[in-house]
Parts: C-alpha cells; sequence; structure tokens
C-alpha cells in the first residue's frame, strides 16, 4: 500500500467515528495516541504532552479520539488503523477497560508496544505496560482529607458518590474505593461499586465525567439525601456540575465537602474559590511523554518499560491539593497547584 492510499484509508476508516490529527515524520516511525474523548482538558493535555515529546523524538504520532466517554467502538477502529499502519506502538486512555482486551491482544500479537494511560485495563497485564496515576491512592487521599477535616462528624457523615460510568472502568472504581478506604467505608467487591452496606453513603450517580453530568447526578442524590454533607466526585468537571446543584438549593454555603481527582488549573481555582475542598493531581502530560519515549525505545531494541517497585504499574504521582490541610494527610495548597496544573 502506498503512502498515499495509507492516508486514504486511514482518514476514510476514521471520519466516521474517530478524530484522528497526524504530526509530520517518518513512515517507519508511526506510534498513536489513543484517548477516550477529544476536548476533555485532560486529555487535550496529554495530547500535547505527546506532540511535543513526537516532535523532540523525529517521530510521526498519529492522535484519536472518540466521540465520548465509553466509545469503544471508536478505539477498536484506530488500533485496526495503527496495525494496518505498520506503527510501532501506541498508548492507549481506554474507554472499557475490558472490552478493548481482545484488540489490545490483537495489537500485541502483531508486534505493536502498547501501553496503557491513567486507566488500567482488567486485567491490567493485557497491556505490555501501564503509566497511570495511582488512582486507588488518589481517591484515599481525598477520603483521608474528608475523614481528618469532619473529625468526629464524620461518623455520620451523608456521602454522596458522583462516578463515572455503568460499566465501571478500572480509573472508575479505584477512585471511588480509594476514597471509602481513606474515609473508613468496608470495601466489598475490589472491582466493583454500590455494594456497600455502610449507612453513610447517600448513593452513587453517573456523571459521564461531565459538568453537566455532575449537575444531575447531584440532584438525583440530594433528592434521596438532602442533609449531605461529603461529595466524592471522579473528577473536576463533575465537581463542578456538583456545585451548580448544590448552590440551587442553598448548600454553598460551606456546609458540604466536595472532593474530586485530576488537579487541572480549573480545578485548582476551583480549589482556591472553595468550590472543591481539596483535590488530588494527577499529571497527563508526563503520562504521554514518557509512552512516546518508551515505544521509539522499545522500536530501537525490543525493551519494555519498567514498573514502579511494588506496583503492577509505572507510577506518574499523585498529589493532594487544599487550602485547608489536615494533620496526617500531606497536601501542598492551590498556589502550588497552579504551578503545576493543566489545562
Amino acid at each position: 500500500m502506498t503512502k498515499s492510499s495509507l492516508r486514504l484509508s486511514v482518514f476514510g476508516a476514521a471520519a466516521a467515528a474517530l478524530v484522528a490529527i497526524a504530526s509530520p515524520g517518518s513512515a517507519a516511525d508511526i506510534v498513536g495516541l489513543i484517548t477516550k474523548t477529544e476536548g476533555n482538558p485532560f486529555f487535550v493535555k496529554m495530547r500535547e504532552g505527546a506532540q511535543a515529546k513526537a516532535a523532540e523524538l523525529g517521530i510521526e504520532l498519529r492522535t484519536f479520539a472518540g466521540k465520548f466517554d465509553g466509545d469503544n467502538d471508536s478505539q477498536v477502529a484506530a488500533i485496526e488503523n495503527l496495525i494496518s499502519a505498520g506503527a510501532k506502538g501506541f498508548a492507549i486512555v481506554p474507554s472499557d477497560s475490558s472490552a478493548i482486551v481482545p484488540t489490545i491482544k490483537a495489537a500485541r500479537d502483531a508486534g505493536l508496544l502498547v501501553i496503557v494511560l491513567d486507566t488500567p485495563l482488567d486485567p491490567i497485564d493485557a497491556a505490555d505496560a501501564t503509566f497511570a496515576t495511582d488512582n486507588f491512592k488518589a481517591g484515599e487521599l481525598i477520603g483521608s482529607w474528608a475523614k481528618a477535616t469532619l473529625g468526629d462528624k464524620a461518623a455520620d457523615a451523608k456521602i454522596a458518590f458522583l462516578d463515572l460510568a455503568t460499566n465501571q472502568p478500572t480509573v472508575d472504581y479505584l477512585r471511588d474505593q480509594g476514597f471509602m478506604k481513606g474515609f473508613g467505608i468496608e470495601i466489598k467487591d475490589p472491582k466493583r461499586y454500590g455494594d456497600e452496606d455502610d449507612a453513610r453513603i447517600c448513593g452513587h450517580e453517573m456523571t459521564g465525567g461531565a459538568e453537566d453530568g455532575g449537575r444531575t447526578a447531584m440532584e438525583t442524590l440530594l433528592q434521596k439525601c438532602p442533609d449531605v454533607n461529603v461529595v466524592y466526585t471522579i473528577n473536576e468537571p463533575a465537581a463542578a456540575g456538583a456545585w451548580e446543584a448544590l448552590k440551587a438549593v442553598g448548600k454553598d454555603d460551606g456546609s458540604v465537602l466536595v472532593t474530586s481527582i485530576d488537579g487541572g488549573c480549573p480545578g485548582v481555582a476551583n480549589v482556591k474559590a472553595g468550590v472543591i475542598g481539596a483535590t488530588s493531581q494527577q499529571y497527563p502530560l508526563k503520562m504521554a511523554a514518557m509512552a512516546m519515549e518508551a515505544i521509539q525505545k522499545f522500536a530501537k531494541t525490543g525493551e519494555k518499560p519498567a514498573k514502579t517497585e511494588g506496583l503492577d504499574f509505572l507510577d506518574t504521582g499523585a498529589t493532594l491539593i487544599t487550602d485547608k490541610p489536615v494533620a496526617g494527610v500531606e497536601s501542598i495548597d492551590s498556589a502550588k497547584g497552579k504551578e503545576l496544573c493543566w489545562g
């Protein structure tokens, strides 16, 4: 297949379900980046990191994104395109941690290095490597902060969980259950949430990781639990939506602790503004840049990335950001968080 016909094939297949962007470079060194969606600031920063590193390394980057969070079919099509293109490997943020596994296997069988970013596969060893925040630890940080902030009142807390999606991808249950551990809630099935019997839990509602989803989910939980005083959110857009729902019923008076995970610049600004009490910051640009380096190294030497000692993935770090620190939970303030934020 000629280079021009390959390009037509790639973009023709992508037009129905994908957003694809290619950077110039050598066809012998094609690498891919596949994210869940195009517009989420977390994925925008990830793409920026990959593009900058690819340009530095002199490799050709092709990036793809689905139409919505959970769009597994688009990710399957993207992987098939990269296999056909003869790519050396790709990094992917899976929309469905389990459903994508057979296509990941096909890519690895074809000789591509597969690095998962942010959201581990189920099982995690279905990829060659995973570069991610320790999502359980990120959740545990905000759960511990909320518990310590409430003090004795934590025993009678009313907690709303604003989660991601009904299929509960790994990033979803890890963050949720990390929060539960930090707050002192017993975890049942370690790979599913919603089966807990702790009376402090008002319920779990899905947000899609979006602001409008967060608002709707919070409105639903307020009907069930009007005396809610703690809110866990899967990410900062969901937290912003939750705040709007709380504000609409007069609960923007400091009586509700809102916690989240991501550390994007809008989220850090909301910590400073008092909308979010604490968030765990992660580093998407770093994840993507490291993945580009690892794929190039694999292409040259056949060496695969190592894991962080004691973990089954490479931990790219998480930091608690709050302007109301508590004893026993290490954190930085929003001013420092602003220096490190993204988006």
